[in-house]
């Protein structure tokens, strides 16, 4: 089983703390999707393996017209070999999703929604320049449950100023409109983002990390309370609805990137196409080489799955290290984890690795301590 990631390089504007490839120009909309329709031919070309998702991302997919949502995954189903009822997700924000649009949606193809909410406060959609309104945000979920059953929203903790109460708000909001899964992302400065240079300047000053473990912590205790399961570290879902597409991403499944900038796992290599969308359009036009590819050695695979699991609930597989790996990989993961078991960031139970509460937060850096630089 693979999936498919379709990346639409287009945005409203610019949202401040955003490093994605986009352009806020539509003027080579229609080549840019034509290419993306050829390119998903080429790489079309002896692939078996069956397509169980697909993923619009971006970018703003809901920038497009139905029609061209439409046009792309038939295409998929035209030129792949496909599951009995693959998901496929389209990222979208509020402020594109009008009862038209939604209704156009549900007689589509697409079976879920990924919308773009980021926050309920003005003040924080105002900093981030987001162009919804926590208005538009909660009519676009009050017409979006009538014709989606499968909904996802994104929201962003750790914000400048906020505090429990205003998390609390946003998280509860989400809650009662007993969303199916729920996103979450600690807001993150990125280099050379409008973001980045309003810190620099001290026109921001970000939220202390330990107001930001408090959100984190608080958030984790009241989305179980309220029969969430955190089956990855920004991924919160009632039972049934995790997503297929996160859920490949993190169990390190393959998937074909299409689009500018898009990127492929085929579980051995990588590939990404240029982040240009003229000169993406150049390369699919001319037949060329329109990406680049990295090789994943053997312990380049080994940190891959050391991080990726690390932030599941399926944790990492002590005896998937030996049979994968080999013994020196399993020995040293576990020489290396067990002070982290110690401190109570790690815990281990029939061979499987998982974190805590407590290690979940600093997944990334606890993984980057077991990673291997030479065996």
């Amino acid at each position: 089983m693979a999936g498919i990631y379709i990346h639409i390089p287009y945005c409203k504007q610019a949202c401040h703390y955003c490093n994605f490839h986009f352009s806020t120009s539509l003027k080579n909309k229609k080549s840019v999707i034509e290419s993306m329709l050829k390119e998903i031919q080429i790489k079309s070309i002896d692939y078996n393996d069956i397509i169980e998702t697909v993923y619009f991302g971006g970018g703003t997919p809901s920038f497009l017209e139905t029609f061209e949502i439409n046009k792309l995954i038939e295409s998929v189903f035209k030129n792949f070999k496909t599951s009995l009822n693959p998901e496929i997700t389209l990222e979208a924000n509020p402020d594109d999703l009008n009862e038209l649009k939604l209704k156009e949606l549900s007689n589509s193809l697409v079976n879920r929604l990924s919308i773009g909410i980021q926050s309920f406060i003005d003040k924080d959609l105002k900093m981030m320049n987001r162009s919804h309104s926590s208005k538009d945000s909660k009519k676009c979920i009050e017409i979006a449950v009538k014709y989606f059953n499968n909904i996802s929203i994104d929201l962003i903790y750790g914000m400048p100023d906020s505090d429990l109460k205003s998390w609390k708000y946003n998280l509860d909001l989400a809650i009662n409109w007993d969303l199916n899964h729920i996103s979450t992302y600690a807001l993150t400065i990125e280099p050379n983002t409008a973001l980045d240079k309003f810190v620099k300047k001290n026109i921001i000053k970000p939220l202390d990390e330990d107001l930001v473990f408090e959100q984190y912590r608080f958030m984790c205790e009241r989305m179980s309370n309220n029969q969430y399961v955190n089956y990855e570290l920004s991924s919160f879902a009632k039972q049934g609805y995790f997503s297929k597409n996160n859920t490949a991403y993190w169990l390190r499944k393959k998937y074909i990137g299409i689009g500018p900038s898009a990127h492929s796992f085929n579980g051995v290599s990588r590939s990404w196409n240029v982040s240009n969308n003229s000169l993406y359009i150049k390369a699919i036009e001319s037949g060329q080489m329109f990406l680049e590819k990295e090789n994943l050695s053997e312990i380049d695979q080994y940190n891959e799955y050391i991080m990726t699991g690390l932030r599941t609930i399926w944790g990492v597989s002590v005896r998937y290290l030996e049979e994968k790996f080999g013994s020196n990989y399993s020995r040293h993961f576990k020489n290396k984890s067990q002070k982290f078991i110690e401190s109570n960031h790690l815990t281990s139970s029939h061979d499987v690795v998982k974190t805590t509460i407590k290690g979940k937060f600093l997944a990334d850096g606890i993984a980057s301590e077991l990673f291997l630089i030479n065996l």
